[in-house]
């Protein structure tokens, strides 16, 4: 348990004085002017800011009055602890935070007794518990006096949704507000931020281009991350870089001599090769066409190496996993049916669970695509459909088929002659269902490939019952 207003070596709430903190400590926003990203958190007025600024006359009520305890939910690294900190710096609270890690019942039960004694002095407390999802049921329960009753205004963090992480009574108690992921060009105004700011590298050092890319790439959405990296990379650099001798060239000149990280720098800091991939631009379509051909060509080798590679250069798990769903209907289809099913759940996991893990739901999903019996008769059938469609191809619904569930339906035809299915044998009639002008058309052409060969056997019986009916419909 942490109490950052008592804590040594602070000289604001969460903001390290100490030049050894970790670069994205010492870089973390000190306003809501310097966080990045939110934008739809903090528009005048929202409960964000309220919590965080005081009131704008002096008479005013304390900042954040009269709001309920907050849940931040987002990916890691896009700002959640930061926006907890800076609750407590605008509104003036004394600030705890606790480790869902770590802390027990008995923590937070402490923590709530010793707020409310300094409740009854005038002094409120804001309660940060960091990754909330991981309290159990009992340890949220616990909580829940101390929300419902305001003896602690509550900033829970979590990475993972609130619906199936966090007790219900909790959730409804606190206000949820949600963090996207960071983009790109957020990242990267934060490591260039970070460069210059007398709090982080102060221009001791200057980034290559493609040093910077690849510190995005790295990081995805993960501020954090791309900070850490940027500190790595920094530190290798400035060892390495031979002190300045005593001279002149003042200010400029040491400006000029700063020494610069190029890529092999930040390779070397992360301990990962830059992946030669641009999310924007031809790596991008030439790696994902690459993967989808070799899920197609039935190579599950080809399919897990191209996957390493997107997500190695930070390629968004969700659209891999959207791409896998698409392609386990195209290339799959009904060869095997529930290769589908696993897609459809590997993108509902990897929104749950998000990165480093998803990589194992994505891998599975990929591989069920790969290694399964191949068809492409649903890609054909509804193709060639949709082209008659198009091309004015259909007439009318015959008659015996149109909606007969109102009054006077039967006086123009509708449903006179249509045959209940589940009244014959096998549950097949001989009827007409297409119109007149495609009577006949045979668009779904099964392969005997996987499951389909024992869809081929059943739909060749089938037509010969269903199409038996032309002609003999309503006799």
């Amino acid at each position: 348990m942490t109490d950052l207003f008592e804590s040594a070596g602070t000289d604001a709430v969460g903001l390290p004085g100490d030049a050894h903190a970790p670069l994205a400590v010492r870089m973390r926003p000190r306003t809501l002017d310097e966080v990045v990203g939110q934008d739809h958190l903090l528009a005048p007025g929202s409960p964000l800011r309220r919590l965080v600024e005081p009131a704008a006359d002096a008479g005013g009520p304390a900042g954040g009055a009269g709001v309920s305890s907050v849940i931040l939910w987002g990916p890691p690294g896009t700002g959640k602890t930061t926006l907890a900190y800076l609750v407590a710096r605008g509104s003036g609270r004394r600030f705890v935070e606790l480790s869902a890690v770590t802390a027990g019942v008995k923590d937070v039960r402490q923590v709530v007794t010793d707020a409310r004694r300094r409740l009854a002095a005038g002094e409120e407390t804001v309660l940060f518990v960091d990754e909330v999802h991981r309290f159990s049921r009992s340890q949220q329960d616990a909580l829940l006096p101390s929300v419902e009753n305001r003896w602690v205004t509550l900033m829970a963090a979590t990475t993972e949704n609130p619906s199936f992480s966090v007790v219900s009574p909790l959730l409804s108690r606190s206000l949820l507000l949600t963090l996207h992921p960071l983009d790109a060009d957020c990242v990267r105004a934060l490591v260039e931020r970070a460069l210059v700011d007398a709090r982080g590298l102060g221009g001791a050092v200057t980034l290559a281009d493609d040093a910077r890319e690849q510190i995005v790439r790295m990081a995805g959405s993960d501020a954090r991350k791309a900070l850490t990296v940027l500190e790595a990379a920094a530190g290798a650099v400035l060892a390495a870089t031979p002190a300045p001798t005593d001279g002149a060239g003042g200010e400029a000149a040491a400006q000029s001599a700063a020494p610069r990280i190029g890529l092999a720098d930040v390779e070397r800091a992360a301990d990962v090769a830059a992946v030669r991939y641009d999310r924007q631009g031809d790596q991008h379509y030439d790696v994902i066409s690459a993967f989808i051909k070799s899920m197609r060509g039935s190579d599950p080798d080809a399919t897990l190496h191209y996957l390493a590679r997107m997500l190695a250069a930070g390629e968004d798990p969700r659209y891999i996993a959207r791409r896998i769903t698409i392609h386990a209907a195209e290339d799959v289809g009904l060869a095997d049916p529930g290769v589908l099913s696993t897609a459809v759940a590997a993108q509902q996991a990897v929104a749950l669970i998000g990165m480093p893990e998803a990589q194992l739901v994505l891998a599975e999903a990929a591989l069920a695509v790969a290694t399964a019996p191949k068809s492409n008769a649903v890609t054909v059938g509804i193709g060639e459909a949709t082209a008659d469609v198009r091309a004015g191809r259909g007439g009318q619904v015959p008659a015996h088929l149109r909606d007969a569930h109102y009054a006077g339906a039967e006086r123009l035809g509708h449903g006179v002659g249509y045959r209940y299915p589940h009244d014959y044998p096998h549950g097949v009639v001989a009827q007409q269902y297409l119109p007149d002008e495609l009577a006949g058309a045979e668009y779904y052409r099964p392969t005997t490939n996987g499951f389909e060969e024992q869809l081929t056997r059943r739909l060749a019986a089938i037509r010969r019952i269903t199409h038996g009916a032309a002609g003999e419909q309503g006799r």
